[in-house]
């Protein structure tokens, strides 16, 4: 088979992240060959933009820098990362994509959609991902989660999880929104139900998707 480009996406205390690793297990079982990797983020250039854009000690930036910042550590992503696998015949996992830039930056920071499209264009060309998993919750119990997560594990919030709720609750709609006008590419996992029941949603959905894979190989 080719290779394929799957993301996930979701806004806080989602319980996106600590699925990749299932996925991916899931993924290697079947006896495909997969790479997991996230944005901002997945090359060293990459990481590097990531630990700016999520510093809360720096100056606040202007919403142009942002998505600037953002699509300069996709590009990156892309060329040195992605896009190779892909061509090696692997199949990509990638905790977040441009359907985070739209939710986060467009939605939530009420950038120009237009703008953004114009930035995916330029940078991504016709390329999107063939399956993007929504992790959908509501705002708050999601950051019922991740409060539970920062005293377990003694972190705080980084600059973007230090937002207003009401900023969440715009990316929250921003996602559902993009679900709706591409439900080729997305299906959306109801995060609130337990561990269980969404490992096993998950499930249904890659079967689907790699029988599809399959079938158009043939």
């Amino acid at each position: 088979m080719q290779g394929r480009f799957i993301t996930l996406e979701g806004g806080e205390g989602a319980g996106k992240t600590s699925s990749v690793a299932f996925i991916v297990d899931y993924l290697r079982s079947q006896s495909i060959d997969t790479l997991a990797t996230r944005e901002p983020g997945g090359t060293e250039v990459s990481e590097a933009i990531r630990a700016v854009l999520l510093d809360k000690s720096l100056p606040s930036m202007h919403a142009d820098t942002e998505l600037l910042l953002m699509f300069a550590a996709r590009q990156e992503h892309l060329v040195r990362k992605i896009l190779p696998a892909l061509a090696a015949g692997q199949w990509v996992v990638c905790d977040r994509f441009t359907d985070a830039t739209y939710a986060y930056q467009g939605y939530g920071r009420a950038q120009a959609l237009e703008r953004i499209q114009q930035l995916e264009a330029w940078v991504q060309g016709t390329f999107h991902p063939h399956l993007t998993l929504l992790f959908d919750i509501d705002v708050e119990l999601g950051f019922q989660r991740v409060r539970t997560r920062y005293a377990a594990q003694q972190t705080q919030a980084d600059r973007f999880e230090q937002e207003h709720i009401s900023f969440f609750e715009r990316v929250r709609r921003g996602y559902l929104v993009r679900a709706a006008h591409y439900p080729d590419q997305f299906r959306v996992v109801d995060a609130s139900q337990s561990l269980e029941r969404v490992q096993h949603d998950i499930k249904q959905y890659l079967m689907e998707f790699i029988q599809q894979a399959k079938a158009q190989h043939v």
